[in-house]
């Protein structure tokens, strides 16, 4: 039985892209090809947010994306106990990354 050949992949980091970018909002839309996530970050008291970065993603990556951050979150929890959302807490105001409302179908 051939045994799949697992392929090496070097990664470079720039040192501006090593900075990282902070995202509290990422507005996610698609078509039947791709998948375009654009990460911002709302401020109080300011009313314009700028697109930080987009990311275009095919379907099948897409999911990938998402299995992956999935498997990241169960690892992080185990270790650092549950991520708590503000909308989980009483009283808490929901602000940046959210679902859609409960019961509404986005297609």
């Amino acid at each position: 039985m051939n045994e799949p050949v697992q392929q090496q992949i070097n990664i470079e980091l720039g040192e501006k892209e090593g900075e990282g970018i902070y995202s509290n909002l990422a507005i996610i839309t698609h078509s039947p090809a791709e998948f375009v996530i654009d990460f911002t970050r709302v401020l109080p008291g300011v009313p314009k947010a700028k697109v930080h970065a987009r990311i275009i993603m095919t379907p099948q990556h897409t999911k990938m994306l998402l299995n992956a951050i999935e498997d990241n979150i169960k690892k992080f929890e185990q270790k650092f106990g549950e991520i708590k959302l503000a909308g989980d807490q009483q009283g808490g105001a929901l602000f940046g990354f959210q679902p859609p409302p409960k019961g509404e179908k986005f297609n």
